[in-house]
């Protein structure tokens, strides 16, 4: 019997080999950045988002919720009025996109749960067992399907798997999760041979997302990078996007801003770990109803004539203006690049001219041979007409320390470095 099975798989290959392959032509232009009536509307109306809401957040009846979960199913339900955390940015993301009859997959080795126990995507009940999953019970007509997959223990393999899953559902967002960034060099061989490079060999184009959780925490080497410097080595002839989103809003804007644009692309997203809890990242309702994806965030604070222009990326901001506000500074600008590639050159430029003669800094977390500098930083020459000076670790074998104190100290050193004090 199972040789009976392995022959049939076997002649089902070789009549899959032997069909004729006729590859679709690639587009013409495919280098051409997308013009602005092809972006994508991701605005959602408050009545939609608090439908989802209500949804994921009332369990059938009779399910007991854990004791430690039921804050959490409180939050969401508030969430508009108090603010939108990380998982429930993502899940008004998911949700709406099934409403609009796009499939979402997100998979990865701790993705139900999430790495950091702030996804929750699924539940069991305290009392009997049984698994409630919200998103998949999100039903109605012309909907499309949210699944969240905990994938086996190998990056390599489930990379691959989710890079071929996006090219047969290019309609559908498709999502691999690591469960730390670090841990995508275990996929290194698929993200060379095919997410960066696929589409410029076969005309082979993919929309698959990787949410790379990223951020110095002091959690040491492997828990502390998800090798930024080495997605933006490999970016090239708008191969993909590479961003470090800081606020809730903009990760839901990518989120549905990927999976509605008619030109796919591989999304690297570098996520947070330790600002999945800090409020200031977290987004009122108007950002959800009226707001886009910015690739370049101006400072509300000082918005003309700062004496210094820091810009950064991620989490490091939350650092810098924590900092800034506990020394009393008021003329230093903080600009976040949430996109590292395509660099919003245009945008860029715009955001540091009301700042004429201001000193000119790019602050990182990483250190100085690794993170966005080394890579960023000519292209803001060229745009700026001048190198931003560094301020960050300094150049590492290792992408960082396993000592808390070291860590910290310098944490503090790189943050003062960057404010110039």
């Amino acid at each position: 019997e199972g040789e009976a099975a392995l022959f049939e798989f076997q002649e089902i290959l070789r009549a899959a080999f032997a069909e004729p392959q006729t590859p679709s032509p690639p587009a013409t232009h495919s280098d051409t950045p997308p013009s602005a009536t092809a972006e994508p509307d991701t605005q959602v109306p408050e009545a939609r988002l608090t439908r989802i809401l209500d949804h994921i957040s009332s369990p059938p009846e009779g399910f007991v919720v854990h004791p430690k979960l039921v804050k959490l199913l409180q939050d969401r339900r508030d969430a508009l009025d108090e603010g939108v955390d990380w998982a429930t940015a993502e899940a008004l993301a998911f949700g709406t996109l099934a409403e609009e009859g796009v499939d979402v997959r997100l998979a990865g080795e701790d993705s139900t749960r999430g790495t950091f126990s702030h996804r929750h995507a699924r539940m069991v009940c305290y009392d009997t067992g049984t698994e409630w999953t919200p998103l998949a019970e999100l039903t109605g007509d012309g909907y499309g399907s949210v699944e969240v997959v905990d994938s086996l223990l190998s990056e390599y393999a489930a990379v691959g798997f989710e890079y071929g899953y996006s090219i047969e559902a290019p309609s559908s967002l498709v999502i691999w999760e690591a469960q730390f960034g670090d841990f995508a060099n275990g996929a290194q061989v698929v993200i060379d041979e095919f997410i960066a490079s696929g589409e410029a060999r076969w005309g082979q184009a993919s929309g698959l997302v990787l949410l790379l959780p990223h951020g110095h925490d002091g959690q040491g080497p492997d828990h502390s990078s998800g090798r930024l410097e080495r997605f933006l080595q490999l970016s090239a002839e708008k191969n993909m996007r590479v961003v470090v989103p800081s606020t809730t809003g903009q990760y839901f804007h990518l989120l549905r801003r990927q999976a509605l644009l008619p030109s796919k692309k591989p999304l690297v997203i570098f996520t947070p770990k330790t600002p999945l809890r800090t409020r200031t990242s977290f987004s009122n309702a108007e950002v959800f109803t009226d707001g886009r994806f910015e690739p370049v965030l101006v400072d509300p604070q000082v918005t003309q004539g700062a004496r210094r222009v820091v810009l950064c990326a991620g989490k490091v901001h939350h650092d810098l203006v924590d900092r800034r506000a506990e020394l009393g500074i008021d003329d230093v600008a903080l600009i976040r690049v949430a996109q590292l590639y395509p660099l919003a050159t245009d945008q860029i430029a715009a955001a540091v001219s009301p700042h004429p003669g201001a000193e000119l800094v790019w602050c990182q977390e990483e250190p100085e041979n690794q993170g966005a500098y080394r890579l960023v930083g000519p292209e803001l020459a060229k745009v700026l007409g001048r190198m931003p000076e560094y301020a960050g670790r300094k150049a590492s074998a290792s992408t960082a320390s396993g000592l808390t104190k070291v860590h910290l100290a310098q944490q503090a050193e790189l943050v003062d470095a960057a404010l110039g004090v």
